[in-house]
C-alpha cells in the first residue's frame, strides 16, 4: 500500500499526546473502570498492557488521520516503524486489537469535555448511513445481528447504522447519536441529550419536517430550518433563512469527510466494541483536523451583518 501524506506533523502529535496524557491522569481518578481493563483486588490471569491508555487513543486517532485503509498496515508500517522512537513499547498487532476497547470511554469523554464546539445560534443537523455490510450479503451478516437495520436513504437501501450529526457554521461537531437504519431522521431531536445546549437556529433538509416537533423545539429555544414544501401554502421563508437553508451544504461536506479521510464507515468490523471506537477515535480524528469546512457569514451592508439578518 502506497504510503499516503501524514494529517499531523511530528510536533502536533506531541501535542495531541500531552492533552490525551494529562487528559487521562484526571479522567483515571474519578471515572469507572473502564472497559477490559482488569481488577487488581481479584485474581486474573492476564496482566495489563504494556501500552499506555492515552498511546491507544493517540493510535487510533493518527489511524483515522492518516489516509490508511487498513489499520494493520498503519500499526505494522508506521507505529512500528516509523513512529518507533514515539512508541518505545510497542505490542503485537493482535495484542493491540484486544486494547483497543480500553479506550472507548476516554475517548467519548475527550470529546464531550475538550473536542466539542460550542453553539454559536446558527447550527445544522443531517444524518448518513453506515454500510456495515453489501446488500448481497445481508443473510450472512452477524456481527451486527439485533443492532443494524434495514434502511432507505436518498442512495438507495442499506443493511447498516445511521449516524446523526449537529455542527455550527465553522464546521465544529456539537453533538452526535447512533440509531439503526430504520429509525427515522428526526427521532434523535426528540432527545434532550442530543440538542442539549442547542440553541437558535437549527437548518435541516426536508426529512426533518413535522410541525409537532417545531413545536417541540421551539418550546426549547430552538427554530427549526427547513425547506418548503411545493404544496405549502400560506408560509414563506425570509431572506436570512433562505441564506441559511442554501449553506446547508456545510454538513455534507463534513460528512464526507468523516466518510473519505476519518473513515467512519467500512465493513471490516468484527465486534461491536472494536466498532464504537473506530467510531470514537474517527470523530476525535475529524475534530484535531487542522482545516475543516467553515462558512463565512459576510456583512450585507456597513450596518447589518449576514448573521443578523439570519438570526432576525
Amino acid at each position: 500500500q502506497q504510503k499516503p501524506p501524514p494529517m499531523f506533523a511530528k510536533d502536533q502529535i506531541i501535542e495531541i499526546f500531552f492533552k490525551l496524557d494529562e487528559f487521562w491522569k484526571k479522567f483515571s481518578r474519578f471515572s469507572p473502570k473502564c472497559i477490559g481493563q482488569t481488577d487488581r483486588k481479584k485474581r486474573h490471569y492476564h496482566r495489563d498492557g504494556k501500552m499506555s491508555v492515552p498511546e491507544i487513543m493517540l493510535i487510533m486517532i493518527l489511524f483515522h488521520s492518516s489516509g490508511y485503509r487498513c489499520l494493520k498496515h498503519f500499526y505494522l508500517n508506521e507505529v512500528c516503524g516509523n513512529m518507533k522512537d514515539m512508541f518505545p513499547k510497542v505490542v503485537s498487532y493482535n495484542r493491540f486489537t484486544e486494547l483497543q476497547k480500553v479506550s472507548l470511554l476516554p475517548l467519548f469523554a475527550f470529546f464531550r469535555i475538550q473536542l466539542r464546539g460550542k453553539c454559536t445560534g446558527i447550527s445544522f443537523v443531517d444524518s448518513t448511513p453506515l454500510r456495515v455490510c453489501k446488500n448481497q450479503r445481508i443473510r450472512q451478516h452477524k456481527v451486527f445481528a439485533g443492532f443494524a437495520e434495514r434502511g432507505c436513504c436518498s442512495m438507495g437501501w442499506f443493511y447498516g447504522l445511521k449516524l446523526h450529526l449537529i455542527c455550527n457554521e465553522r464546521g465544529e461537531l456539537l453533538s452526535f447519536a447512533f440509531t439503526k437504519g430504520n429509525i427515522d431522521d428526526r427521532k434523535p431531536l426528540e432527545d434532550k441529550q442530543f440538542i442539549k445546549d442547542i440553541y437558535g437556529k437549527l437548518v435541516g433538509d426536508r426529512g426533518y419536517i413535522s410541525k409537532s416537533l417545531f413545536r417541540t423545539l421551539f418550546v426549547d429555544g430552538i427554530h427549526l430550518l427547513t425547506r418548503l414544501k411545493t404544496n405549502t401554502k400560506g408560509s414563506s421563508l425570509s431572506a436570512g433563512q433562505s441564506l441559511l437553508i442554501r449553506k446547508r451544504a456545510i454538513i455534507e461536506s463534513v460528512n464526507d469527510e468523516l466518510k473519505n479521510i476519518a473513515q467512519v464507515e467500512h465493513s471490516r468490523h468484527r465486534s461491536l466494541h472494536n466498532f464504537l471506537v473506530n467510531m470514537m477515535s474517527a470523530i476525535s480524528a475529524y475534530c484535531l483536523f487542522p482545516k475543516k469546512p467553515s462558512i463565512r457569514l459576510e456583512p450585507v451592508s456597513d450596518t447589518e451583518s449576514c448573521r443578523q439578518l439570519c438570526l432576525f
